[in-house]
């Protein structure tokens, strides 16, 4: 089974690409989903956060504000808020692999925002860039409510530049030219992507513990 990392940087058209790859029938795990899933209402992650943010969590429900304002420029605060709910957020991703590989599906493909940061690319056989001229990039996430220019910039700031994901990356997909030639490149990559064979199904758990702690080092 191939296991293909989709990312770009913010305002490129992930989102929009993952849901293009859904309705091409391809499984797509989506790892923001699942970030939210183990943080809702019950969710796995609520009482370790509470513990270790206090008062962020309040009538069962997480003050996603209240956390982020916590956690945003505090490296401390951020891994400690990582060492919860990336274990989790990895049990549901190995999840999803394994009833993937019992349906024997070819390819699947993962939506990660911040799969270079993580050196997740280091646990995939490809990666799907998504990439748009830096313009119209700007002009989408400005559009967005409440975001402003000191806001995007320190987004920026924190995600690994464009220039260098198209350089990793095994395939880029151009977002700006409008939604059919994006739509073409897709089912072009996978197309290809599918005739391969994989390497990282099934997982080697010292890699992937290897990876994590190499990743988390370099956030330091």
């Amino acid at each position: 089974m191939m296991i293909v990392g989709l990312t770009g940087s913010i305002g490129m058209g992930k989102s929009t690409a993952a849901r293009m790859l859904r309705q091409m029938g391809v499984p797509v795990y989506d790892a923001d989903a699942n970030v939210h899933a183990v943080q809702a209402p019950g969710g796995a992650a609520l009482p370790a956060i509470e513990a270790a943010f206090p008062g962020v969590v309040k009538d069962g429900v997480l003050d996603r504000q209240a956390l982020g304002a916590r956690v945003f420029g505090n490296k401390e605060a951020l891994r400690r808020l990582e060492a919860i709910v990336h274990p989790l957020v990895g049990q549901r991703q190995r999840a999803f692999l394994r009833r993937a590989a019992l349906r024997r599906e070819k390819l699947v493909v993962l939506d990660i925002p911040l799969l270079f940061e993580g050196l997740g690319d280091r646990r995939v056989d490809a990666t799907l860039v998504v990439s748009a001229p830096g313009f119209l990039q700007r002009r989408r996430v400005m559009a967005r409510p409440g975001m402003t220019e000191q806001r995007l910039d320190g987004i920026l700031r924190q995600q690994v530049p464009d220039a260098i994901k198209r350089r990793k990356a095994s395939i880029v997909i151009p977002t700006g030219l409008g939604l059919a030639p994006t739509r073409h490149a897709l089912a072009k990559a996978i197309s290809a992507l599918e005739q391969e064979r994989g390497r990282f199904w099934p997982a080697n758990p010292w890699r992937e513990k290897f990876t994590a702690r190499l990743a988390r080092a370099q956030r330091k």
